[in-house]
């Protein structure tokens, strides 16, 4: 079983930015599409954005489009999330999540996800 492991969270200021990272030890990320969920207290888990296996197609929430972006580093073995003017609503718990076939974009399910980290937290306050 593929294991994540997600870094880079904390407090920020409003507008302010942040990079997440997700790595995985032992197994390479490159057969996997890497997704990016968040969860608010209280609050259902959402998906915020998805990045192929290749790499090509990058998939954004309309609500983060424009502010963060996705991408990948096979020769790191990493996953990124770039934030950028970030918002008070985007505080939350971030996770990546894995799995061997092509991003659900549209819609993101977690249960379509086997592998995941154990989140980030990223709080976004004056």
């Amino acid at each position: 079983q593929l294991q994540l492991v997600e870094s880079g969270g904390g407090w920020v200021q409003p507008g302010g930015s942040l990079k997440l990272s997700c790595a995985a030890s032992r197994f390479t990320l490159e057969p996997y599409a890497i997704a990016w969920f968040r969860q608010a207290p209280g609050k259902e888990r959402e998906g915020v954005s998805c990045i192929s296996r290749i790499g090509g197609r990058t998939n954004l929430a309309d609500s983060v489009k424009g502010r963060f972006t996705i991408s990948r580093d096979n020769a790191k073995n990493t996953v990124y999330l770039q934030m950028n003017g970030l918002k008070p609503e985007d505080t939350a718990v971030y996770y990546c999540a894995a799995r061997p076939a092509a991003c659900t974009w549209p819609i993101l399910r977690p249960a379509d996800f086997a592998s995941w980290g154990q989140g980030t937290q990223v709080t976004v306050s004056s």
